[in-house]
């Protein structure tokens, strides 16, 4: 068991007891040293997990904290790392800045494993046009609540039009990100760039009760159960 593997059990086994577990105990129960125990719980209270207690009196997790025992081999964190990276080619400020903290975390993870943090890897920032966050924030909501927007787009030989859509989901493309939605106008699905709206505005009405029919049937349409069966592009459902 590597050393980050056996720091993520540590928190687990700190997080199920119902009082403060000495050293030893917790030695017993992780199969390492004394020592080991020790060094363990000064790197994770260095790194600001709760945990109360010291060497000769025992430790407890403060109960509010919550950690999912994940790990991630040096190439899966490779694959995480470019993704995250790639973020920032959809011109989002707002996913942009939670991949950047995801990045963090990734960041800290690698030095509790003693994984060297030494980037071999660089993603150009270049891709898709950047949409004021104004729109992107309004479009990320109406998916979200399921409500309907007024929109005014601009096409690619720049006709200006007025649409009445229920949107259903984000696709994105090395060059665009699309909002794919059901078009009032054209009582059909239709897809939007992001950056082509130049308007974007919410109305009472609200499509809840047809969002998860309407969003099976774009994937059923556009193939994506063929190509990612299980997965529609980014889909952000209501909690």
């Amino acid at each position: 068991m590597s050393r980050i593997d056996r720091m993520f059990e540590l928190i687990q086994t700190l997080r199920s007891a119902d009082r403060p577990l000495t050293g030893r105990e917790l030695a017993d129960r992780l199969e390492v040293s004394l020592r080991s125990i020790y060094r363990y719980c000064t790197a994770l209270q260095s790194m600001g997990i709760p945990i109360e207690g010291e060497a000769g009196v025992g430790y407890i997790l403060r109960r509010s904290y919550n950690l999912p025992p994940l790990s991630f081999t040096p190439d899966e964190s490779e694959a995480i790392l470019i993704g995250l990276r790639m973020i920032a080619r959809l011109g989002d400020k707002g996913l942009v800045r939670s991949a950047e903290h995801a990045i963090s975390k990734m960041m800290i993870a690698a030095s509790v494993s003693e994984v060297s943090c030494d980037v071999r890897v660089f993603v150009s920032v270049a891709g898709a046009p950047s949409t004021p966050d104004h729109i992107i924030e309004q479009i990320r909501s109406s998916i979200k609540d399921e409500t309907i927007l007024d929109i005014v787009y601009r096409d690619k030989a720049g006709s200006q039009s007025e649409r009445r859509i229920w949107p259903l989901c984000q696709v994105f493309y090395p060059n665009a990100t699309v909002v794919a939605a059901w078009c009032e106008l054209r009582n059909d699905f239709r897809h939007f760039r992001l950056d082509w709206i130049l308007e974007a505005k919410s109305v009472p009405e609200v499509f809840a009760d047809q969002g998860s029919e309407l969003r099976k049937e774009w994937q059923r349409r556009e193939k994506w159960d063929q190509e990612y069966p299980g997965a529609v592009g980014v889909i952000i459902k209501r909690p």
